[in-house]
């Protein structure tokens, strides 16, 4: 079944019958508890809220009421320390998917990494896949990287075309259509990401990333407007129809990412891939919507 937009995920999701464990890092904030509401609405998910004694005070009577939601509560209340106990949750088999409520990023970040007791298996990466629902566009649009890797090397771009792939599959994508975004269509030495580009189609060529379709460079226009292909004589079955851009850095991935849920009202999700399980690691300034979506994109991917 191919999934196009959000509603419809949460239809498939609920439709599966399999409800996914998510611990929740310190959900007090309101954005959160939101989100988590959204969820016990919809019916999608378990969840295990991770914090200090004080959380249970800090939650609505439609949490505490709906009995879908365990308290884990732990004595300290740093950062640290709940984000630590919220990995644990998910390392001692009782959870599914890690998210981050009301903790800063580099704590959650560092317990995640932790080499003994963290969730990231030795050798892989870790990295950040976006999905949004823009306005105009005729799908769902998946891209990489925006959150956590600054100049990706040629073998980490292989592992998250490689993790994005797989997602991407996850909702009906049997032959994604991967564009890879530079500012213009030629390769130039200057330019070190155009010139892996170019090895990166040689191995899908060579069936290295399984069923895809893979163009670049093209810039993003190129990569959703068949228009702008036809203009500029751009051949490619990716052109005007891409489902997944991949981003030469961190900078251009989060400047799209931020631009297209500002100016072009986009609804977004967001996720880590590489570690023993999906991560949400959502925005501060992420919207209840937001952090809904991105339950719901983990909980496929799980």
């Amino acid at each position: 079944m191919l999934i196009t937009s959000f509603e419809q995920l949460t239809e498939c999701i609920k439709a599966s019958g399999k409800k996914r464990r998510i611990a929740v890092a310190n959900p007090s904030d309101h954005c959160s508890i939101e989100a988590l509401e959204m969820a016990l609405d919809a019916d999608i998910a378990e969840l295990i809220l991770v914090g200090d004694n004080t959380l249970e005070s800090k939650l609505p009577e439609k949490i505490l009421a709906s009995g879908k939601a365990g308290i884990h509560a732990i004595d300290a209340s740093d950062a640290d320390s709940i984000s630590a106990a919220a990995v644990e949750v998910v390392r001692s088999g009782k959870a599914d998917i890690l998210m981050k409520g009301l903790v800063n990023t580099d704590n959650y970040l560092r317990a995640i990494l932790n080499k003994e007791h963290g969730l990231l298996p030795k050798g892989n990466v870790l990295t950040h896949l976006s999905v949004a629902q823009v306005p105009g566009y005729h799908k769902l649009l998946f891209f990489s990287d925006v959150a956590v890797i600054p100049y990706p090397t040629l073998q980490q771009r292989v592992e998250i075309i490689k993790y994005d792939l797989a997602t991407c599959r996850k909702f009906g994508i049997t032959e994604p259509k991967v564009a890879l975004i530079h500012f213009t269509e030629k390769v130039n030495e200057k330019f070190p990401n155009s010139v892996d580009y170019v090895k990166l189609e040689e191995m899908a060529a060579n069936g290295d990333f399984g069923p895809v379709m893979i163009g670049g460079p093209m810039d993003v226009k190129t990569a959703c407007d068949t228009h702008s292909a036809q203009v500029k004589g751009i051949s490619s079955p990716v052109c005007g129809d891409a489902d997944l851009l991949i981003f030469p850095n961190i900078e251009s991935g989060n400047t799209f990412y931020k631009t297209i849920t500002f100016f072009g009202h986009a609804t977004i999700a967001g996720m880590l891939q590489g570690a023993q399980c999906p991560i949400i690691l959502p925005s501060r300034s992420d919207s209840p919507e937001s952090k809904f979506n991105s339950m719901l994109l983990a909980c496929i991917s799980a």
